[in-house]
């Protein structure tokens, strides 16, 4: 893992120091005048000059097969984007690796799957009898989960032999249209009536909205699983005859709610629950994407699980779409194997001796250590990897749209200020997190708030002879409406206002080069995506990048 030093013999004298403004790409919609983006209409001075005048400007691809997802119809997303970022490599990402598991019939042979369905010849634990539950994410948003791949697991347990199966559906609104619930829904019951006529052994248990239960990450609010326990395994909260009369009666009794907020609700029959999760059963949370599957999984497997009380406390067989968390081996079993991520950034740059450093809020900590790390969750080096999280508000983040970003910029230009570290990054969440509510004026002033920490954050590279590099990991905020795909024109929704979009986008993410750039230009590498940025990094800091590692984007005159 060593790593050589350039031919030019040239460096960079400070720090390198890579921002990444979470969510925040650059519209490339066919409208002029788009009313929807949110970097547009920020007062962001700092920003907009840049992106003008900045000495080396760039863009990178950060969605599709850039960031190794099936398509380039396919969004981009934290998760692979910030593995692509530390990669330096393009890897074949969840969506990917589960299609085709999926298609070459592979996941139904492994032997997790075989333990839990099996099949008629050869029974796993449903097909014997217990009842086999899926948990996860309804939508094709294709970022944390499928309902393709939910369904294609349903056909080939009902092939097996499985006679009872109970779904826990959690509702997008954020990853698709944010009230598109019930086209999931009514895709997903007309196949369970197709399996089972008399809608009574394939059915749908329970939900709620991804953003209210279960689906909790990094820690932020363990009473989201919490509440997801008593709704999925006690059968307890507001119970409804079908998830569609719990979706429309939400959206009655909450004007304006969105599938992402809905609350919890139980299907139950004279009052009791139709699917509660019992001792012997079989459970599958089908995400693929670690980050919001890793609490409940430890809910699930953990022994000694103490973060709440579990009533009831049950023993299932459990497994995972895919093993979220490598380092932690959660869960230990898993339906598809995730990707083989080697030879980091970090760890070559540990090798080479480089102290780096590592920031965000609790909301992109993970993505900043975890995924940038190959999907490891523990440092390569102690002594030479420090990591800082600045908690997260546990609110609604169009009600706090600056989030932590002041607090984040202190502590990175103290970071740098040190003169600690050959190669800092960090994560504002502002424009993803922010950007996801679906509301442009607290989208607008998410920018904003990042943009006011951009010009002491250069200050301090500058008085340190550094390198400020300046992207993100995919779109969002630039385009908070959603727009008629062939003539660019914004939606309208049934109110005569604009449609909101809470997703990801398709769009490139600038690439900002800030600070002593004499002797760099830009090296010319066409069709330039995240993945280049770690060999940029090396360059900087006067090393060759290894083979394999797609090249930088910049070089020494």
């Amino acid at each position: 893992m060593k790593l050589s030093l350039n031919r030019t013999g040239r460096s960079v004298s400070g720090p390198v120091v890579l921002v990444i403004m979470d969510g925040v790409g650059l519209y490339k919609g066919r409208a002029e005048g788009y009313p929807g983006n949110a970097v547009d209409l920020a007062g962001a001075p700092f920003l907009k000059d840049q992106l003008q005048h900045a000495p080396i400007r760039l863009q990178l691809k950060a969605h599709g097969t850039a960031v190794g997802m099936p398509s380039d119809e396919d969004m981009g997303n934290s998760e692979v984007g910030h593995n692509a970022l530390g990669a330096g490599r393009i890897f074949d990402q969840g969506a990917k690796l589960v299609a085709g598991a999926i298609a070459s019939g592979q996941l139904f042979t492994g032997s997790a799957w075989m333990d839990l369905v099996g099949s008629r010849e050869n029974p796993g634990a449903a097909v014997k009898g217990a009842t086999l539950h899926f948990i996860g994410l309804l939508s094709d948003g294709n970022v944390h989960s499928h309902i393709d791949h939910l369904i294609a697991m349903l056909r080939k347990a009902h092939e097996a032999g499985v006679r009872q199966v109970r779904l826990h559906i959690l509702l997008d609104g954020r990853d698709v249209d944010e009230t598109s619930a019930l086209l999931y829904v009514d895709k997903l019951e007309a196949v369970l009536k197709e399996l089972d006529a008399t809608g009574k052994n394939y059915r749908i248990a329970s939900g709620g909205g991804r953003m209210k239960v279960t689906m909790d990450r990094y820690e932020a609010d363990w009473s989201m699983v919490e509440l997801g326990w008593k709704t999925h395994v006690a059968g307890e909260g507001r119970q409804f005859a079908s998830a569609k009369e719990a979706i429309e009666t939400f959206r009655n009794e909450i004007p304006g709610v969105t599938d992402q907020d809905l609350p919890a609700f139980v299907i139950g029959e004279s009052g009791a629950p139709v699917g509660q999760i019992k001792d012997g059963d079989a459970v599958i949370f089908f995400n693929f994407r670690g980050d919001r599957a890793i609490e409940i999984s430890r809910a699930f497997v953990e022994s000694d699980f103490n973060v709440f009380e579990r009533h009831p406390k049950v023993s299932v067989k459990y497994a995972g779409m895919m093993q979220y968390d490598g380092d932690l081996k959660m869960p230990p079993v898993f339906l598809v194997d995730p990707p083989a991520i080697d030879e980091t950034l970090t760890e070559y740059l540990v090798a080479a001796g480089v102290k780096q450093y590592a920031l965000s809020e609790t909301q992109k900590f993970g993505h900043v250590t975890y995924f940038w790390n190959g999907n490891n969750s523990a440092k390569i080096s102690e002594a030479l990897e420090t990591w800082e999280e600045i908690p997260s508000d546990v609110i609604s983040f169009d009600r706090k749209p600056r989030m932590k970003a002041d607090e984040i910029g202190a502590a990175l230009v103290k970071a740098i200020e040190s003169g600690e570290y050959g190669f800092l990054r960090v994560n504002f969440a502002n424009g993803d997190m922010v950007g996801h509510t679906g509301i442009l004026d607290a989208a607008v002033a998410a920018v904003e708030a990042v943009d006011q920490n951009l010009p002491r954050i250069l200050e301090a590279v500058n008085k340190k002879g550094g390198i400020l590099l300046v992207t993100a990991d995919h779109g969002n905020c630039e385009q908070m409406y959603e727009v008629n795909k062939k003539t660019g024109e914004p939606l309208k929704n049934d109110k005569g206002g604009f449609a909101s979009k809470t997703s990801h986008t398709l769009n490139p993410v600038p690439f900002l080069v800030l600070g002593n750039v004499d002797g760099l230009e830009a090296s010319g590498v066409a069709g330039a995506g995240l993945a280049n940025v770690a060999a940029t990094v090396m360059t900087l800091l006067g090393f060759e990048p290894p083979a394999g590692y797609l090249p930088s984007v910049l070089r020494w005159k």
